[in-house]
């Protein structure tokens, strides 16, 4: 199956030396060279994968980033960055990007960052059963994951894409727990040690958005020394 990436890169060497490379895999290739130009293609064609270069002229990889998010679609996006500060690469995640690759890098990385991703999408494909609840009820929450709505006593929230990811996960895998390293295998896709802030970060906006009282929440719970888990309700 043939793959569509955007490469969304200022450095016009770099991204035609990336688009020759993944052509050689035979993705398909678009080449942008500033934001403004960027945006417009992924406003007027989808995308399989996005490389987004976090410094852009006009619109930044950032902003573009948070536009690609507040789509009802999902798009995978890896970042690109000549940044390697801690907080950087927090940010970028974060605001949605799947991996962050920092500059300089090898060929032979970033082609294996692109295929963990399309990995990653698969399997997720493959693992959706027919059966799967499109609606799970849980207390007073609502959860379409076709959708992609939460209501919480009738009352539509507001969550960013990968919050709602995290939320849905949850739901689904009621009473499990998970460590913050597995959050981030299973509901971002990678397994980078160092990341384990944006789990912290993701979990504390959702328990301000659903919790009565965040500090004693009722549907996230900790599990002190291990991680965090959904809590079950009686039918």
């Amino acid at each position: 199956m043939s793959r569509n990436i955007l490469v969304v890169e200022d450095n016009k060497d770099l991204a035609q030396l990336l688009a020759l490379h993944l052509r050689d895999f035979s993705y398909e290739v678009d080449l942008a060279f500033n934001g403004d130009d960027g945006w417009t293609q992924i406003t007027s064609q989808s995308y399989d994968l996005i490389i987004l270069d976090l410094m852009l002229p006009g619109i930044d990889g950032l902003e573009i980033c948070r536009r690609i998010r507040s789509c009802p679609t999902y798009t995978p996006i890896l970042m690109l960055t000549s940044k390697s500060t801690e907080l950087d690469r927090v940010l970028g995640l974060e605001i949605g990007a799947d991996d962050y690759v920092t500059k300089p890098f090898s060929i032979r990385e970033l082609m294996a960052r692109v295929k963990a991703i399309f990995r990653r999408i698969d399997e997720l494909q493959s693992n959706r059963r027919p059966d799967t609840q499109a609606i799970l009820r849980v207390a007073d929450l609502v959860i379409d994951s076709e959708r992609r709505t939460v209501s919480l006593s009738d009352r539509l929230i507001d969550l960013t894409a990968k919050e709602f990811d995290l939320l849905l996960h949850f739901a689904r895998h009621a009473g499990r727990v998970y460590s913050r390293s597995q959050l981030l295998d299973e509901v971002w896709g990678y397994g980078h040690d160092g990341y384990e802030h944006t789990v912290n970060s993701h979990i504390n906006r959702l328990r301000a958005k659903i919790e009565a009282n965040p500090a004693q929440p009722r549907y996230i719970l900790t599990v002190w020394g291990v991680g965090y888990k959904f809590a079950e309700f009686d039918e």
